[in-house]
């Protein structure tokens, strides 16, 4: 039976959800105060990653908060004004870093990322943008071998889950990536891996389709939710009041506001991240490289070279802090010395992130009519397809593929 549908959210999330809905039939209306692709799945690093399967609290995190946070050059920061707000979440997050539940985490995150190509492939090839996939693996360098050492459980996980992993040494990482001219103490090819070389161009791409398809974009902002005894009746927009029968909230950054009007409080986190750009770098790179020691991606793209990275909590209201990006790019510097910085760019974006590193996808727990998908955090861009196909599959009554109750939405 198709349904009226009106979805909050045009990131890739929003826009993969509302795809596959609307290739069911069903008469769909997004609606976002920007057009689709423009928030935080504009600057993402652009990763496809199905292994990504390893959560961003695991035991001993709280040994290495204080050096990333006394680290100038460190991939955190914490505003400290905001800290008292963050406390709740933090301590869930550290809470999340227990053995087991790692062990449970990983477990859930492995089928759900597992699909990203498979379910990306009938979206782009309808869009016409399957140039934008690249499967060609990614490199990780280490400039010490004690750094990988520490992270031997991560990879352990990624391991026990299928993810194949190459050990390579400094010869091994310049055969692939000639381009990374320092030493590097060890290295590690994941072939099964990819990227987006414009997730902004994906997003738009695959939004145009569902509109050729019929489907009907609004930009309008959402300022509140009528809700009657069963359930949101009409959103209460910029433009006026628009009548609801199914809602679906993939809001990013700002669906806990939605989800707690509809009787779900969440506890997601605007998690802060930023990007430089180069235009003209001077320089390619045959696949992305992770740089693991500072938790950063370079990334090629069709516009240049990407560098992403950083983690901030300050709330989701807070201006940009460029010096956060300025980091990246002494980063970015003393891996490649001498790219040109010519009309590069800086981005800061929110990414909607859960202490647990699940994403909320599923029904309401209040209201029948009520869907949710998004807390996506550093994996939205790979997991939007197939969350868009599971949303798709709950809301036509068929049977997801995957067990989707360590992603519902009253779990803590």
């Amino acid at each position: 039976m198709t349904k009226k549908i009106t979805l909050i959210g045009a990131g890739i999330v929003g826009v993969a959800t509302a795809s596959y809905l609307r290739r069911d039939g069903h008469d769909v209306t997004v609606v976002d105060m920007r057009p689709p692709g423009e928030y935080c799945s504009f600057g993402n690093a652009g990763i496809l990653s199905p292994g990504s399967c390893v959560p961003l609290a695991t035991p001993g995190i709280h040994w290495k908060v204080p050096g990333y946070l006394a680290d100038p050059m460190g991939p955190l920061t914490i505003r400290w004004a905001y800290l008292p707000k963050a406390v709740p979440w933090l301590l869930r997050f550290l809470a999340a870093s227990n053995p087991q539940r790692v062990e449970r985490i990983a477990d859930a995150l492995r089928p759900l990322l597992r699909q990203t190509f498979d379910a990306y492939e009938p979206l782009v090839r309808d869009a016409g943008v399957t140039d934008l996939i690249r499967k060609t693996g990614y490199v990780v360098a280490y400039d010490k071998r004690s750094s990988y050492v520490g992270d031997t459980l991560a990879w352990k996980l990624r391991r026990d889950r299928g993810v194949v992993v190459e050990e390579l040494d400094d010869a091994g990482i310049k055969s692939l990536v000639p381009q990374l001219t320092q030493h590097y103490e060890v290295g590690l090819y994941l072939p099964e891996q990819g990227y987006v070389a414009n997730p902004e161009r994906l997003t738009k791409a695959l939004a145009a389709r569902f509109q050729r398809d019929g489907g009907v974009v609004r930009q309008r902002e959402v300022l509140d939710i009528e809700v009657g005894p069963a359930g949101p009746r009409a959103l209460i927009t910029s433009a006026g009041r628009m009548p609801v029968e199914t809602l679906v909230i993939c809001a990013g950054s700002h669906s806990n506001e939605f989800s707690e009007k509809l009787g779900d409080r969440v506890p997601l986190e605007a998690e802060r991240g930023y990007h430089v750009t180069y235009s003209d770098p001077g320089c390619t790179l045959p696949m992305p490289v992770f740089m693991p020691e500072h938790k950063f991606f370079i990334t090629p793209m069709e516009m240049g070279l990407r560098i992403a990275g950083q983690t901030e909590f300050a709330g989701i209201a807070a201006e940009p802090d460029y010096a956060r990006a300025d980091i990246l790019d002494k980063h970015m510097r003393r891996v490649f010395p001498k790219i040109s910085a010519v009309d590069s760019t800086k981005w800061m974006g929110r990414r909607p992130s859960m202490p647990d590193s699940l994403p909320v996808i599923g029904q309401g727990t209040k209201f029948a009519n009520v869907y949710y998908a998004f807390g996506h955090g550093h994996v939205g861009l790979c997991s939007g397809a197939p969350t868009g196909r599971l949303v798709a599959d709950l809301v036509a009554g068929r049977k997801p593929n995957i067990d989707l109750t360590p992603y519902r939405p009253d779990r803590f």
